[in-house]
């Protein structure tokens, strides 16, 4: 990989140094959990990783800006407009149950453009990466990675479609075409946070959508599944992050999936 090799590099050394941390939380007896302010669990899992993320980061690329989920926003220093974007751990409600889907989530940003993302999930022994003109890859590590590409399903009779909680497409009135469009397909699951993204780089499914995200939930997922030959977009069509929505599709669905779920059809 060339452009940004040594930024993939230093990605595999912070997921590396995250993953002892997050995998020795895991279903530990002591685990701690609180509530957020927005009523969102966090770990001391979630605020371990991120610290040790940080930490390596100012010894790296001390230039850098980054934004945290639980730590917030630390500027640039350089010229450049660099800013990693870091999600501790995607699917504290997994971790903390004791579910193996959970993934901690790293991009790099180039102004608001996701220039480089990684999404790695030790419990699963999966990690998932991309650079902007370098491909996606995934593999349990850097050294064993093969190349993903999306489907080429056209139809959606024939996709495999992935979803967010329904409760929250209502609360955007957008509910009745969220039900069609799981009649209209041909399997309907959620799996969700970032593995229903993942599934879609590697052509296990066909289209994934949720209807609010923050920054660090989709950073790293942008270039995975663009660099896959997939389309991630918001509801309106707009490249993502976008407004915080998303539409992630194989690229041959997507116009039908922006025209069914673009405007609300109730409150």
């Amino acid at each position: 990989m060339t452009g940004y090799a040594d930024d993939l590099a230093l990605a595999h050394l912070l997921a590396d140094a995250a993953d002892a941390v997050s995998t020795a939380r895991f279903r530990a007896l002591d685990l701690r959990v609180e509530a957020k302010p927005d009523l969102t669990p966090v770990s001391d899992a979630d605020t371990a990783v991120e610290r040790e993320i940080r930490a390596l980061l100012a010894t790296h690329r001390p230039a850098d800006g980054l934004i945290g989920e639980e730590y917030g926003e630390q500027p640039a220093t350089g010229p450049a407009g660099r800013r990693w974007v870091v999600d501790p751990i995607d699917g504290t409600k997994n971790f903390v149950r004791g579910v193996p889907i959970w993934a901690t989530l790293v991009a790099l940003l180039e102004g608001d453009r996701p220039v480089l993302g990684l999404v790695s999930a030790p419990a699963l022994g999966r990690r998932w990466w991309a650079a902007t003109g370098a491909g996606a890859y995934a593999g349990p590590d850097a050294a064993h990675g093969e190349p993903i590409r999306v489907s080429g399903v056209a139809h959606l009779a024939d996709a495999s479609f992935c979803y967010a909680s329904l409760d929250a497409w209502e609360a955007t009135g957008r509910l009745e075409p969220m039900l069609q469009l799981m009649r209209d397909t041909w399997r309907s699951r959620a799996y969700g946070d970032f593995y229903g993204y993942m599934l879609l780089a590697e052509g296990a499914l066909d289209v994934m959508v949720e209807p609010e995200l923050s920054l660090w939930d989709i950073a790293a997922l942008v270039p995975i599944v663009t660099e896959a030959g997939g389309a991630l977009t918001d509801l309106a069509g707009t490249p993502a992050p976008g407004d915080g929505s998303s539409v992630a599709t194989n690229g041959v669905l997507h116009p039908d999936i922006l025209d069914r779920l673009g405007r609300p059809t109730e409150r």
